[in-house]
């Protein structure tokens, strides 16, 4: 019977035991997958596989299974491989089959031969993502996901691999792992099945896998296509065996699978290119450096389960639809109204004392596009927190409190140099074949918090003004429409914007409220930095599982509160029908409904309906009287 340290440090040994007992039928396949599905339900089994998202790859064992949380940046072509394969003995002709999946390279033992006309040679297909840490994700997020899994994960798969280095992080690593030079000798001399098997016996599965016209030796850094500047992390080529059909760019997964960091790759890669004709591959030299990069670099997952993520925050189950989950669902519930009351309490301390500010953040950070009624994104509730000090470091403790309370977040600082010179919208880099990211490639659920204090007068070109445009359409319509040279492509999303202005954003928001601090703290700095300090953990916890679990929760109205809230809104027009408009009944509908699932409630109530109104009239009297003062419009 296989122990832990098999499945996890030589997964390849239980698949080809597998394979070796249903060779021809091609059920081994099915039957794989369903032994490592079963082995990661037993007892907190997934804590003990290691993570690419805490451990660098050369702390990591070659050929072990790991496991990476990520977000899907570019899809690559199809690429087929040599599922099952025969070696022939020249000498005595013994024939033996292989299986080729899982792997980059097909593997023969001394003396053997790859049999290219075998009559049992299976060819078959797998996808490519490109994949890349969640962008903006929380620091809290990576903590205590490394914490969960650290005390197992980290002692289990290491044991029996000693890394030949000091431990380096990933940044310094890159200078290091462009060079796989050195690694080639104690690779190939570490295992007799690679030092008996030379070209042209050793063959790529991958019959697309790239070639390095330029040597790994001297080729310039290779950009990882992070979304989000100053992002660290590993980028993964993660390959897909099933149902890639249901995966798409910009989801966020969760892939165990087989660790595949072969310097051989990139050797093979580089006499293979130098072998071509430069006129034939001039054209693609940058295609081959991009889908091939160094594995040490870019290391390579060969996926065996791969689940999509309905959120990131660790402190929630991954799925809720489990019983266990449903228990830790209900018990939540049962204390959330201290939990709701102690967060706003928090926030009115973060907006200077200022309690309607604090209950609208809190129903815009539980916001969420839960439909889409043609081309308008049902949820959205971006808010346009106006009258923030301007050129003050208050916007940005406001981002770093948000920060510490939601997984995925980023601040966008709205300078004119920002809008002129970042680049906002994906783009396809034909020459490379790859889609280039840009800052609004973005998971799903993810806080963007534009800072306009920041902006000042000047004057926009053409990259500012389509970097503007962009802005705006992502806040009214939940979608980015990517570059690809000839045409435009949209990506729909989920991107919680919260917008913070000294007056009345430039862009559009489905909310707008006014600051009117009730406390002015004769030193920003210091006040700001000690609510955070104040706040204990396991409260801060408690936040982070309330603000995301909500999120998940269905909703839905009665055929008679709705009929109640058409009636009370006929009225409401009767009495005021200058100022009363659809817009402000839907807006009001969408405060009612986060209003209620704040408090744990599924089901519009006619008091929460009653609440939502004298909300919404508190928001507009201030904005009135703060324009009477102001003399124009916010």
């Amino acid at each position: 019977m296989p122990c832990v340290a098999d499945w996890l440090n030589n997964p390849f040994s239980i698949v080809q035991g597998i394979f070796a007992q249903n060779v021809p039928n091609s059920d081994w396949e099915k039957k794989v997958t369903e032994y490592f599905k079963e082995k990661l339900k037993e007892n907190n089994a997934t804590n003990w596989v290691p993570s690419l998202n805490d451990v660098p790859v050369h702390y990591l064992k070659p050929n072990s299974l790991v496991k990476f949380r990520c977000m899907v940046q570019d899809m690559f072509d199809p690429e087929f491989y040599m599922g099952v394969y025969e070696t022939v003995d020249p000498n005595t002709n013994a024939r033996v089959l292989h299986f080729g999946k899982y792997r980059d390279v097909a593997e023969c033992g001394p003396q053997q031969e790859i049999d290219l006309n075998s009559s049992q040679t299976v060819t078959s297909e797998r996808q490519t993502f490109y994949c890349v840490p969640v962008p903006g994700e929380s620091a809290w997020v990576k903590e205590i996901s490394f914490l969960t899994g650290a005390s197992q994960a980290r002692v289990s798969p290491s044991t029996s691999y000693t890394p030949s280095r000091h431990k380096r992080s990933y940044e310094e690593d890159e200078d290091m792992d462009l060079h796989p030079s050195k690694q080639k000798e104690q690779h190939i001399g570490s295992g007799g099945d690679i030092h008996g098997c030379v070209e042209p016996k050793r063959l790529e599965t991958e019959a697309s896998a790239g070639h390095h016209l330029v040597s790994p030796n001297c080729s310039p850094p290779l950009d990882l296509n992070f979304p989000l500047p100053g992002e660290k992390g590993p980028a993964c080529l993660v390959k897909v065996y099933e149902s890639w059909d249901s995966f798409k760019v910009n989801d966020v997964l969760e892939v165990y699978g087989i660790l595949s960091v072969d310097p051989v790759l990139s050797i093979v890669n580089s006499e293979e290119s130098s072998a071509l004709d430069p006129m034939e591959c001039m054209d693609t030299a940058e295609e081959q450096r991009v889908h091939s990069p160094p594995a040490s670099l870019v290391p390579r997952i060969h996926v065996i389960l791969a689940q999509k993520l309905q959120h990131i925050n660790p402190l929630l189950p991954a799925c809720l639809n489990e019983e266990e989950s449903k228990t830790f669902v209900s018990n939540f519930m049962s204390e959330l109204s201290p939990v709701r009351a102690e967060l706003l309490g928090f926030l009115t301390h973060a907006l200077l004392g200022d309690s309607l500010a604090a209950e609208y953040l809190i129903l815009h950070l539980i916001s969420t596009v839960y439909a889409r009624r043609d081309v308008l994104p049902l949820g959205k509730f971006t808010v346009n927190l106006s009258g923030c000090p301007r050129n003050s470091i208050f916007t940005e403790h406001i981002y770093r409190i948000i920060q510490q309370l939601v997984p995925a977040s980023y601040r966008l600082q709205m300078t004119i140099e920002n809008m002129n010179h970042s680049r906002f919208i994906p783009h396809k880099d034909y020459a490379a074949n790859r889609l280039v990211s840009g800052v609004l490639q973005l998971a799903s659920n993810t806080s963007l918090v534009v800072d306009e204090t920041q902006l000042e007068q000047g004057q926009l070109d053409t990259t500012g003004v389509h970097n503007v445009t962009a802005l705006g359409n992502l806040i009214t319509w939940q979608k980015v429409d990517y570059d690809f040279s000839y045409h435009q492509m949209e990506f729909p999303c989920n991107i919680n914007v919260l917008i913070t202005s000294e007056g009345r954003s430039l862009l559009p928001s489905d909310c707008q409220v006014h600051l009117q601090p009730q406390i002015i703290p004769p030193n920003m700095e210091e006040y700001m930095s000690s609510l955070l300090t104040a706040v204990l953990p396991s409260v801060l916890n408690k936040f982070r599982i309330y603000l995301s679990l909500l999120r998940l929760l269905d909703y839905s109205i009665s055929d008679e509160v709705t009929k109640a809230v058409e009636e009370d809104f006929v009225e409401m027009r009767k009495n005021d029908p200058e100022s009363i408009s659809a817009d402000d009944l839907h807006r009001t509908l969408l405060v009612a409904r986060f209003l209620s699932l704040s408090a744990g409630q599924t089901t519009l109530s006619r008091e929460r309906w009653l609440r939502a109104k004298q909300l919404e009239a508190l928001r507009k009297a201030r904005l009135q009287q703060q324009k009477c003062l102001n003399g124009n419009e916010l």
